[in-house]
């Protein structure tokens, strides 16, 4: 087994459908940009409400991705 590095970055998605699409959201955007993501841990979750009900989801991820050295 290697030895690895990890970085984590810090990202917040959000949704008017659920937590997990916000989460889903946040994570399909890392992706576009940073390789080799493994893990993600959701630190925070918050809303909006609108006339008693819900009405936005805000969900804050550290995600954590395998760190390459650059020669």
């Amino acid at each position: 087994m290697d030895d690895n590095v990890y970085k984590i970055t810090e990202v917040v998605g959000s949704s008017s459908k659920s937590i997990e699409d916000a989460i889903e959201k946040a994570v399909a955007r890392t992706a576009e940009t940073v390789k080799d993501l493994g893990w993600f841990e959701v630190t925070d979750t918050r809303g909006h409400i609108v006339d008693g009900k819900v009405a936005h989801y805000q969900v804050s991820l550290r995600i954590g991705f395998t760190h390459h050295p650059t020669a």
